[in-house]
């Protein structure tokens, strides 16, 4: 279902805009219909109040708690089931933050992402991706949203954007803390800019060099680091929000003293930060993570030269390791425990 058609059936329904922002202000924010000081029955004409009930249940059912993974630095990762059998899963981050999938499967296909490992098998619709943020307001407040999850947004750009506004307006969270994250899409980045509600942006970059990155990323759009970093400073300035750029360390692969110069050159003068997540561990992949020395050691250099880096570890790898790993064990997709190469 799409934020669209609920929107469709609502005016059927006799609802006006002030009665269509209330009822979709109360779903996002996963609250009863009589919260508020407006009792619904005055403020509701009769007609919309008998369609109701049909179309909350629509809503209700269109995504559940299959099970919860809690870690131990307050994050929980959560397998939320579909109301076509299908899962995808979301976490909740410490300081009110949370990660939503936009699709089932991802296409890109990158080598260190369990998600990609079947493909795409289908779109959640925008409804779907908001009724991911109402599930998780039952459990703790969200005040921000990362589209970071499973799946690439700018391959979902419609459903995509149109969860984003309607999070920015009635769901009340403030634009910059809708962070928008790709791999990298023509598509995508015009579309950004043409949006009411401006996401941030976060870039997945991962390397400097573009015949490494084909091969880390072998599906995504054929745009060279500088390429993508040229448009991702444009939305930047245009925006006002600085760019996150992702770079999973890998090690012996992305965390050479080649690829800290190219950052340097790369990035230097950019409105942006670079994000540097030590590789989350996947079953049957044969890439690892560089020692926490070495993390350490890269991001304060890269700092001293200039670039605002962070580094980040992504929460909950205690309970089951990378996006998509939840989903495949539900599914009993049984991932064979021994090295395989990567880049086959």
């Amino acid at each position: 279902m799409r934020i669209h058609e609920i929107k469709h059936r609502l005016r059927e329904a006799g609802a006006g805009p002030s009665h269509e922002q209330r009822i979709l202000r109360l779903w996002s924010h996963a609250l009863p219909r009589n919260s508020g000081r407006r009792r619904p029955d005055s403020f509701f004409p009769s007609s919309l109040l008998a369609a109701l009930p049909s179309i909350e249940a629509e809503l209700a059912g269109l995504a559940r708690i299959h099970a919860v993974h809690p870690g131990a630095d307050g994050s929980e990762r959560l397998l939320v089931a579909l109301a076509d059998g299908q899962m995808v899963e979301s976490v909740l981050l410490p300081r009110d933050g949370l990660c939503v999938s936009s699709q089932v499967g991802c296409a890109v296909g990158c080598r260190f992402c369990m998600t990609g490992r079947d493909g795409l098998l289908r779109q959640l619709g925008s409804a779907e991706i908001v009724a991911q943020v109402a599930l998780a307001r039952l459990r703790r407040p969200v005040r921000k949203v990362v589209f970071m999850g499973m799946g690439e947004p700018a391959h979902n750009l419609g459903n995509v954007m149109e969860a984003i506004d309607l999070l920015g307006t009635v769901g009340n969270i403030g634009h910059k803390n809708l962070v928008f994250s790709t791999v990298g899409d023509p598509r995508a980045f015009e579309r950004l800019h043409q949006q009411s509600v401006k996401p941030g942006l976060a870039l997945s970059l991962h390397t400097t060099k573009a015949e490494l990155r084909r091969r880390l990323l072998p599906r995504a759009p054929n745009m060279t680091p500088e390429e993508l970093v040229a448009a991702c400073e444009r939305y930047a300035r245009a925006s006002g929000y600085p760019i996150q750029y992702q770079w999973t360390l890998l090690e012996g692969v992305n965390d050479s003293e080649e690829e800290m110069d190219g950052i340097v050159k790369l990035l230097s003068g950019k409105y942006g930060v670079l994000n540097m997540i030590p590789f989350n561990a996947v079953d049957g992949v044969a890439f690892s993570r560089p020692s926490r020395e070495r993390c350490e050691q890269m991001a304060r250099t890269l700092h001293q030269r200039g670039i605002l880096t962070k580094l980040r570890y992504s929460a909950g790898q205690d309970v089951d390791g990378g996006c998509g790993q939840l989903r495949a064990r539900a599914a009993e997709v049984q991932v064979p425990l021994r090295r395989i190469d990567p880049w086959r």
